[in-house]
């Protein structure tokens, strides 16, 4: 983490006592989060990311700021203190009132706080295990990117005692649905496919702009169930989050896959142009003081 965080209207060092145990957020996990990437001082895909927090917060009773300005406006400032021009954000909304162990300390509806760290070097390919039962589909928050987050980082964690890089969550059905932070798509001749959302995964940010935005000649992407069979038939296997942008697998546990990277190789490519365009039109003047 760098140096400095945002909390609400302020910049406070990173080691300042700034929250409060009665903060009913913070006990229960109550409250959206979103991870950023952050290009030459832009945050890459903000209004996607705006707009899934605000759904995801009317879905789980977060109160939430009325217009993405107020946060944006702070989370560029947090952006420049740190000089964090390239870089990863966190930003978190977190409910601070209501049930009885609330805490006299909670006189915000919400607070806001987010920090920066340096980009996360992960390697040129993923190795992943599986894990049945990791997403109940039919769950009314299925999709939600909400702060009780420990089921995922166990699954991490567990992952790499094993010797594996990330785990791929199947749902009740036997579906592929996601990893723990990350989407997962095949390659099919020309065809990329990625689970729908009805398989229990989150909307990640770098899934919708591969869907909605890449466009590469003779690769056409789309959503279709599937299941570890098609991760052994793919031709290619890669997953996709907004630190990783796309990142080949090169093996699954328990599965015998192909580990070709063309194809994910020339969505990279079309990606990184899709970065480089949002940033050249949001560029905006660096703080120096």
């Amino acid at each position: 983490m760098h140096r400095f965080l945002l909390h609400n209207d302020e910049i406070r060092d990173a080691g300042d006592r700034i929250v409060s145990p009665g903060q009913v957020g913070l006990l229960n996990g109550w409250g959206v989060f979103s991870t950023i990437r952050i290009y030459d001082g832009v945050m890459f895909g903000w209004e996607r990311h705006w707009a899934r927090m605000q759904r995801d917060a009317i879905r789980m009773r977060v109160p939430f700021p009325e217009g993405p300005t107020w946060l944006e406006e702070r989370l560029r400032r947090l952006i420049d203190a740190n000089r964090a021009f390239n870089a990863t954000l966190r930003v978190v909304v977190v409910r601070n009132r209501g049930g009885m162990w609330e805490g006299p300390a909670a006189t915000r509806a919400f607070d806001a706080i987010a920090f920066t760290a340096e980009v996360n070097q992960w390697g040129e390919t993923a190795r992943l295990g599986l894990v049945p039962n990791g997403r109940h589909a039919a769950s009314e928050f299925a999709g939600t990117k909400y702060l009780s987050w420990s089921e995922n980082l166990t699954w991490y964690e567990r992952a790499h005692e094993q010797g594996l890089d990330e785990v791929i969550l199947l749902n009740e059905r036997g579906e592929v649905s996601e990893c723990t932070s990350a989407n997962v798509f095949v390659v099919q001749d020309a065809n990329v496919w990625t689970p729908p959302l009805t398989s229990g995964c989150l909307p990640g940010i770098t899934r919708a702009v591969l869907l909605e935005e890449v466009r590469v000649p003779g690769i056409q992407a789309g959503e279709k169930v599937l299941f570890p069979a098609d991760l052994e038939a793919a031709d290619e296997v890669f997953i996709a989050s907004t630190t990783r942008e796309l990142m080949p697998v090169a093996s699954i546990q328990g599965l015998k896959i192909r580990g070709q990277r063309s194809v994910t190789g020339a969505l990279q490519t079309a990606f990184t142009g899709c970065v480089k365009a949002h940033v050249a039109a949001r560029l905006r003047p660096v703080t120096t003081s």
